[in-house]
């Protein structure tokens, strides 16, 4: 009786632990949603559905968006058999180069086409280029670059799981290529296919970055929430552009949820030997350079403008625009930047590591409901999500301090960690627990002892993780940040607005350097924990 008495005890608290996680998640996830909900009124909506560029303005990012993530997978998924399939040399080169634009903000490469191709761009005025890149095709062009990188990643993860031996057995039966790709490769790649979909089509339809920066004339959702928000501070139809916005990313999240629910774990019997055909290896090796080449010399543009003296009109060389962005208090900001990313980064981790270790490991009737709150801000914009904020905490104490910005960030980059590290111990051993109770072992010092240092490499890319996406976001502390707690990021804008070109890719390049310091250091500690 007395063992009975005591294991409904531990069951209770544990219970009692999940359910104040997944209040926490309610309270800093759902109920900024419903107020943002609450603030919409009648006469917001009918501004919006009867504004004449209300269609065309959903037409466009429908259009742009789709096109945009149809080439992005095209590309990913190429570069993907190019280092995954055929025999080439320098893979981690052309992985670390295809990587690189995702640590800096999505503004950034906008601004970087318009120093190529803008009306005045270098490579408009070297080649005397005459179609400009505003419009649809910057769009395009910027939005791949800034997404294919996570695309390029989720492919690269799903090969390694897939197996050769149904290759091999089609070759032993003489079947022809034709049919092994329609019925081995197409059913293996339906699911993972619909989920990258679904999550860059999330990313490039709820990104202003990119159209803000080089849409022109070609309005999307995204920059329309973004000027009604920041440019005439109008909640009420901010609001309904959030809801709309937040549609087709709640649409992507349960279809993807769905997609893996119904996927099967696949066990690698044989690994695939890279493929040593010549001609395999010499298109692979055009694909991955040429890609390399488009990823690298919007970053290029940035190294010339930081030190030219006035682009373009005066393009001698100088240190001046470093000094001339310091002393716009940009090293201020961008202390605050790192300050923030370090705390977010410290934060989420416990917070993530506990709830998956909570619904992966203490499995119970509320591990459901905890995995589920825990990740579903993978389905909020962070447009969205910022203006909910907004309306949510306007009149509190933490309102324009840094700690709503750790708070924001923390919240919106969440999911991701806390999938990574709920995979990673869920392929733990599941009897380890037992054995710990069995032997008289405290479930902390388990946790200090074996669950973590098994995690770490997954504890490191988690930190790494939110540390990145917090330095380059621009969407959900747009609408949060002051003139004192604002991120270095945010500066973008302002210098662009103010036709401070130079000073724009200062801070472009300042927030990359700060990034691949970080990836350098998590590479390394890595390392070092792994022998």
């Amino acid at each position: 009786m007395k063992m009975t008495a005591t294991k409904y005890t531990n069951f209770n608290k544990t219970d009692l632990t999940k359910i104040l996680l997944s209040i926490m998640f309610i309270i800093f996830v759902f109920l900024p949603l419903f107020n943002m909900f609450m603030n919409i009124d009648i006469d917001s909506i009918n501004k919006v559905i009867h504004s004449a560029n209300f269609k065309t303005v959903i037409m466009n990012s429908l259009f742009s968006t789709t096109l945009a993530t149809i080439i992005t997978i095209i590309i990913a998924y190429g570069l993907a058999l190019c280092t995954e399939r055929v025999n080439i040399k320098y893979k981690s080169i052309f992985s670390v180069i295809f990587l690189i634009p995702m640590l800096i903000p999505s503004i950034s490469h906008g601004m970087g086409l318009i120093f190529l191709f803008g009306n005045n761009g270098i490579l408009t005025n070297l080649f005397n280029l005459k179609s400009g890149i505003y419009g649809l095709k910057g769009i395009i062009l910027g939005s791949v670059i800034y997404t294919f990188p996570i695309a390029y990643l989720m492919f690269v993860d799903i090969m390694k799981y897939q197996d050769a031996s149904s290759y091999e057995a089609a070759e032993v039966l003489n079947i022809p290529k034709w049919n092994q790709f329609t019925q081995i490769t197409v059913p293996y790649f339906r699911r993972p296919f619909i989920s990258v979909f679904f999550a860059i089509f999330s990313m490039i339809i709820t990104d202003y970055g990119v159209p803000l920066m080089i849409g022109g004339r070609y309005t999307t959702l995204s920059v329309v929430m973004y000027q009604e928000v920041i440019g005439r501070l109008n909640f009420g139809i901010g609001s309904v552009y959030g809801v709309i916005l937040l549609v087709p990313a709640v649409i992507a999240f349960i279809a993807d949820i769905l997609n893996k629910d119904k996927g099967s774990i696949n066990f690698v019997n044989k690994p695939f030997e890279p493929d040593n055909t010549k001609w395999k290896k010499i298109l692979s090796y055009l694909f991955c350079v040429f890609i390399s080449m488009v990823t690298l010399i919007p970053i290029f543009s940035f190294v010339i403008l930081a030190f030219v003296k006035k682009y373009p009109f005066d393009m001698s060389l100088t240190l001046d625009n470093i000094s001339k962005t310091l002393n716009i208090h940009t090293g201020e900001y961008l202390l605050n930047s790192i300050i923030i990313a370090l705390l977010v980064a410290t934060i989420g981790v416990i917070i993530a590591f506990l709830s998956a270790y909570m619904s992966a490991r203490m499995v119970s009737k509320t591990s459901r409901f905890l995995h589920l709150s825990a990740i579903t801000s993978n389905a909020i914009p962070g447009v969205v999500l910022g203006l909910s904020y907004v309306l949510t905490f306007k009149r509190s104490f933490i309102y324009g301090t840094i700690a709503i910005l750790i708070m924001v960030n923390t919240i919106h980059f969440i999911a991701s960690p806390y999938l990574m590290i709920y995979n990673s111990l869920s392929k733990l051993n599941k009897n380890l627990e037992s054995v710990g109770l069995t032997l008289g072992i405290n479930r902390i010092y388990m946790i200090r002892d074996i669950f973590i240092p098994t995690c770490r490499k997954t504890i490191f890319e988690m930190f790494s993780y939110f540390f990145v996406n917090s330095m380059m976001t621009i969407s959900a502390v747009s609408f949060l940040a002051t003139t004192i707690n604002k991120p270095i990021s945010l500066m973008i804008t302002q210098f662009e607005a103010q036709m401070m070109l130079e000073c724009a890719a200062v801070v472009s390049l300042a927030i990359l350097f700060v990034n691949l310091l970080m990836k350098i250091v998590i590479h390394f500690l890595k390392r070092k924990f792994s022998r």
